[in-house]
């Protein structure tokens, strides 16, 4: 993914979204919209896998910044999260989400609904933060 993309496409990452599901009703409130926060999972999911994929193993969260919901997720889209790395430190990788919902349907265009930043502690065997591998 190479920077923002714009709201009504989505990025155009080499071998597409990192993760891509489709809600159930299950992951809805009363209303019938999906809850948020099996939104953010799904994105945590999907960062978390980019992130170990450049730690070379084992990471766990440490923090969330910059979330912001912007439509709901009905039950029955398919939901797609779309990574990029933000950024790097000694132990830390921090990845760029941008997940994207397509409606039910032929032809419907997908839509931005939620975007954020996760970072990343690289851990090793004993779960204690490690160095990440040299580029």
């Amino acid at each position: 993914m190479t920077g923002p993309a714009p709201d009504h496409r989505p990025p155009d990452a080499a071998g597409g979204p990192q993760l891509r599901v489709v809600a159930m009703p299950r992951d809805a409130n009363v209303g019938g919209d999906v809850f948020g926060g099996w939104t953010l999972s799904q994105m945590d999911l999907a960062a978390g896998t980019f992130a170990g994929e450049r730690a070379g193993g084992r990471v766990a969260t440490v923090a969330i910044e910059a979330m912001r919901f912007l439509r709901p997720v009905a039950v029955g889209d398919e939901v797609s999260c779309y990574c990029a790395l933000q950024g790097t430190g000694d132990t830390s990788v921090s990845v760029r989400v941008e997940t994207w919902a397509r409606g039910r349907g032929r032809g419907k265009p997908p839509e931005k609904v939620t975007e954020g930043i996760f970072t990343f502690v690289a851990l090793d065997d004993d779960g204690k933060p490690t160095a990440l591998p040299a580029d």
